[in-house]
């Protein structure tokens, strides 16, 4: 009887060791499955992660490109308003040969900037003082009501490069 018991043992562990293999491998498909789709996760992500890095640097990169004139475009504005006080004393001589001269320079000089981007903002007395536009530097009492709390007169001029302002236009404000 023991023979028959060891026999009828041995034939269920076979079994079971037969059937043990066809598990383990369903197992290790479905693991494999398992790894397959994380490593397929992985590899979206970062490509999603690279692409996002590219547009950002592309546009990192356009943006300096726009702005990377600024430093000596501020550095040229107080020359520019030199220009403008030289030219409206000249104005005011009858030297008419050196003001031609200035003109041309003063024309050279703000057409080439303007090619690079720079752009004077238009002020003028008269206008409605605006805070997120203006630098009010004083206020003085309005001359007639109508100029309450509009530009009285521009101290100097404001710039953009761009669509970025550079310099507000600093002005008085009638109160």
């Amino acid at each position: 009887m023991s023979k028959k018991k060891d026999t009828k043992a041995e034939k269920e562990i076979s079994e079971n060791e037969e059937i043990q293999p066809e598990v383990q491998d369903i197992s290790i498909e479905e693991q494999l499955k398992k790894e397959v789709s994380q490593e397929k996760d992985k590899f979206l992500r970062l490509f999603a992660e690279f692409e996002n890095y590219k547009k950002r640097t592309s546009k990192e990169r356009i943006e300096l490109f726009k702005t990377a004139n600024e430093e000596l475009m501020t550095v040229l504005l107080p020359i520019l308003d030199d220009f403008d006080r030289g030219l409206a004393e000249l104005k005011k001589t009858n030297e008419e040969a050196a003001l031609i001269g200035m003109e041309l320079i003063n024309n050279k000089l703000r057409n080439s900037l303007s090619q690079k981007g720079l752009s004077p903002i238009g002020v003028k007395s008269g206008d409605v003082f605006d805070v997120e536009l203006h630098e009010a530097i004083t206020q003085i009492p309005a001359p007639s009501e109508d100029l309450k709390g509009k530009i009285i007169d521009v101290v100097e001029q404001g710039y953009k490069l761009g669509d970025k302002i550079i310099r507000y236009p600093r002005v008085v404000v009638g109160q």
